[in-house]
């Protein structure tokens, strides 16, 4: 029976590590042990970059609102509450596009609210 040999199969996995490693500086793009390392870091921080952006953006938005909300004279966690007993199902995304772009839209939803909440 032949032996298999794994020089080839061993060959594409390190092309492949060397082409993830692309860019990087010194051993890290040259050497397989160094860039196998540093390929497999890069990937943990892009996994946890992924998670952080969705919470990067909810945070921008937030402030977005709570700006547009205290120009029209309310603080956001009562524009919130105010949103949730109308009934109005917008998200934090949309909302922040209104109070960026159209600031009459969103004027519109303040004066709802607050008259939501003198109720």
């Amino acid at each position: 029976m032949a032996r298999i040999k794994r020089g080839v199969n061993a060959h594409k996995k390190r092309i492949k590590v060397f082409k993830l490693s692309k860019g990087y500086w010194g051993a890290r793009s040259k050497q397989y042990r160094v860039a196998r390392q540093a390929v497999m870091k890069a990937m943990k921080y892009a996994y946890i970059g992924r998670k952080l952006r969705k919470r990067d953006f909810r945070k921008l938005w937030i402030a977005r609102i709570n700006a547009a909300c205290r120009a029209q004279g309310i603080n956001y966690s009562s524009f919130m509450n105010g949103l949730k007993k109308a009934g109005v199902t917008l998200n934090r995304k949309m909302l922040s596009e209104l109070a960026i772009n159209d600031a009459t839209a969103f004027s519109g939803y303040v004066d709802m609210v607050k008259a939501q909440l003198a109720k």
